[in-house]
C-alpha cells in the first residue's frame, strides 16, 4: 500500500487515556478471538463527571439531577449513578423498570414520553414517580387517573419553538417538533396558563430544546422562555403555582478530541445570562443529562478480522459496525467517531500512516464507521477502538443480522492510576438467547396454522 499525505484528519493511533485499559482487556481475554467486540465504562470517570455537574450548579436546596436512562440502559451503570446521588429520567415502561431495579427511589424518577399509555400513567402515579405530560390530551388522562392521595409531582412539557441545531433529528424545539405544547402556536400560551389555573396539582414546567448539534445559546434561550412562562403563570394566579422547572439536558459532546467542551459550567453560565432568575431559589430545578455524563467515559474495542484492498483503499473489517455504532454508520457527518489503532497485544499501533476505512460486520455496503482515516496499517488480529461511545452506542445495540449484543465491562484503576480492574456489566448475548428472542418457542406455530382446515378440504 502507498503512504499518503492526504488532508484527511488523522485519528489517534491509540489515546493514552485508555491505552492501559485496552492492553489489559486483551491480556485478560475480554477482547480477542473468543470475544471480538466489547464495550467499556470508566467508573472513575463517571463519578468525576457527576461531581463536575453538581459543582457547576449553584448550591440550591432543591436541585434534582437525573440521568437520562436511554443514554445507558444498563442496570449496573444506572446503579452506579444512583450511588452517586443522581435521579433517573425514563421514557418507557422498560426504562422505568430498569430504574427501579437499579435502586432509584420513585420520588427521584421522572417519566417523560410523548406517547404514555394509561397503564404507564397509572403505574407512575401509584409509585409516586414524577410525570411530565406531553400534551393537553395527556393532562386530561391524568385528570381521570390521578387520585387525591397521589404524591407524584406533575408537570407539563412545553416547546418554546426556538429552532433547531445542526442535527435536525436531535432538535426538539423546532416549530413542528412532536414534543410538548407548541408555545407560539395560536392560543397555546393562554391554554397553558388555563391548564395550570384549573389544576392545583400541576406544579412543574418542563422543556428540552435538543441535544447534539444544539448550541448553548439556543438551549439557554428555550429555557429562558420556559422560565418566563412560569413567571407569567404565577403572576396570573397571584401565587406560586409553578414551583419547579425541569430544564431537560442536551449538553452537546465534543467528539473531535479528548477535551470536555462545552462543560456543564459553560452551560450554567449560558443559563445565568439568559435567565438569571432561574437561580434565585424560588424554583426547584430538575436536569436530565445523559450523553454529556457518559460519552467520554466509555469506548468500544473490536478485533480486526480481515483486511482487504479495494479501489486503492485499505479496508479493515472489524466487529464494530452498525449494530453498535448505528448513528455513526447512517449519519457519519453528524456523528463522526475518533478511531484508535492497536496491535495484537493491545498496544498503540505504530508505523507509517495509511488511509483506511474501518468497516463493520453487517451485511450491507454502508456499514462503515470511519471513512478514509489515516491510521497505522491495520492487520488481521489487531484491534480498533471507537472513542467517546460511553453513551448510547454499546448500551443500545441494533439486532441487525441477528448479531449478538456485545459484552460490557466497567473498569477502574488502582491507587496512583496503576493497575486496571474490570467488572462485568452485561454478558455477551448467547446464540441461544438470540434464538429465544426470535420465537424459537413458537417455531411450529405458523406451519400448523390452518393446516387442519387444508387437510379437511382435501378429503
Amino acid at each position: 500500500m502507498t503512504q499518503t499525505n492526504s488532508p484527511i484528519p488523522a485519528s489517534p493511533a491509540g489515546s493514552p487515556q485508555f491505552a492501559d485499559v485496552v492492553r489489559q482487556a486483551v491480556a485478560d481475554g475480554l477482547l480477542g478471538e473468543r470475544q471480538p467486540v466489547a464495550g467499556f465504562i470508566d467508573t472513575d470517570g463517571v463519578r468525576t463527571s457527576v461531581a463536575a455537574l453538581r459543582n457547576a450548579f449553584p448550591a440550591m436546596p432543591h436541585t434534582l439531577h437525573t440521568f437520562a436512562a436511554k443514554a445507558s440502559s444498563l442496570v449496573p451503570v444506572l446503579r452506579l449513578l444512583a450511588a452517586c446521588g443522581m435521579g433517573c429520567e425514563v421514557a418507557s415502561p422498560g426504562e422505568l423498570r430498569l430504574a427501579l431495579d437499579a435502586g432509584f427511589p420513585p420520588a427521584d424518577i421522572v417519566l417523560d414520553s410523548p406517547a404514555k399509555t394509561r397503564q404507564e400513567i397509572r403505574l407512575a402515579l401509584a409509585l409516586g414517580v414524577a410525570v411530565n405530560a406531553d400534551s393537553f390530551d395527556e393532562l386530561r388522562r391524568i385528570d381521570e387517573l390521578r387520585t387525591r392521595d397521589s404524591v407524584s409531582v406533575l408537570g407539563l412539557r412545553v416547546n418554546p419553538q426556538v429552532g433547531g441545531g445542526s442535527i435536525e433529528a436531535m432538535s426538539t424545539a423546532t416549530a413542528t417538533s412532536k414534543f410538548g405544547v407548541a408555545l407560539h402556536d395560536e392560543g397555546a400560551r393562554e391554554a397553558v396558563v388555563r391548564a395550570f389555573t384549573e389544576r392545583p396539582w400541576l406544579t412543574r414546567l418542563h422543556a428540552h430544546v435538543g441535544s447534539q448539534g444544539c448550541p448553548l445559546e439556543l438551549i439557554a434561550r428555550g429555557i429562558a422562555q420556559t422560565y418566563e412562562l412560569a413567571e407569567e403563570i404565577n403572576g396570573s394566579l397571584r401565587t406560586q403555582r409553578v414551583t419547579s422547572i425541569d430544564i431537560g439536558g442536551g449538553l452537546p459532546v465534543n467528539f473531535a478530541d479528548d477535551t470536555v467542551r462545552p462543560s456543564h459550567a459553560d452551560y450554567v453560565a449560558a443559563l445565568r445570562e439568559a435567565a438569571p432568575g432561574l437561580f434565585d431559589g424560588r424554583y426547584a430545578l430538575v436536569t436530565e443529562f445523559g450523553r454529556s455524563l457518559l460519552a467520554k467515559n466509555g469506548f468500544i474495542g473490536a478485533l480486526v478480522e480481515y483486511t482487504k484492498d479495494a479501489g486503492g483503499r485499505r479496508i479493515a473489517l472489524t466487529h464494530a459496525g452498525a449494530q453498535t455504532a448505528t448513528r455513526t454508520v447512517f449519519m457519519p457527518d453528524a456523528w463522526p467517531l475518533r478511531v484508535g489503532a492497536f496491535d495484537a497485544q493491545g498496544r498503540p499501533a505504530a508505523g507509517p500512516l495509511l488511509v483506511q476505512d474501518i468497516a463493520g460486520p453487517c451485511c450491507f455496503t454502508g456499514d462503515v464507521v470511519a471513512h478514509g482515516r489515516e491510521l497505522p496499517e491495520l492487520r488481521e488480529g489487531d484491534f480498533v477502538v471507537l472513542y467517546d461511545t460511553g453513551a448510547y452506542y454499546f448500551s443500545t445495540p441494533w439486532a441487525y443480522n441477528s448479531l449478538p449484543r456485545p459484552a460490557v465491562y466497567g473498569f477502574s484503576r488502582g491507587a496512583g492510576g496503576k493497575g486496571v480492574r474490570f467488572a462485568p456489566v452485561r454478558d455477551a448475548q448467547s446464540l441461544d438467547s438470540i434464538a429465544r428472542e426470535s420465537g424459537l418457542a413458537h417455531a411450529d406455530s405458523l406451519t400448523r396454522l390452518g393446516a387442519g382446515a387444508r387437510a379437511g378440504g382435501e378429503q
